[in-house]
C-alpha cells in the first residue's frame, strides 16, 4: 500500500499559499522548500542554502567570555 501526503494549501491542483499557481512542491514560496530535498535540483536552493548556515554555525569556534 503507498503512502500519500496532502498539502493543506493545495486546493483543485492549486496552491492557496502562492497567488492560485498550479501547485509545484518546492517551488518558491513553497513550505517544503528549504526543508527537504527534491530529486530536481532546481528546487534544492534553499536547502542547501540551509544546510551550509547550519554548517558554517557549527564550525564557528565557540567564544569565551573572560
Amino acid at each position: 500500500m503507498a503512502g500519500s501526503w496532502g498539502c493543506p494549501h493545495e486546493v483543485n491542483d492549486r496552491c492557496t499559499k502562492i497567488n492560485n499557481l498550479p501547485c509545484n512542491p518546492g517551488m518558491k514560496g513553497c513550505e517544503l522548500a528549504g526543508r527537504y530535498r527534491f530529486v530536481d535540483e532546481s528546487k534544492n536552493e534553499r536547502y542547501w542554502e540551509k544546510k551550509a548556515r547550519e554548517q558554517a554555525a557549527a564550525a564557528k569556534p565557540p567564544s569565551h567570555h573572560d
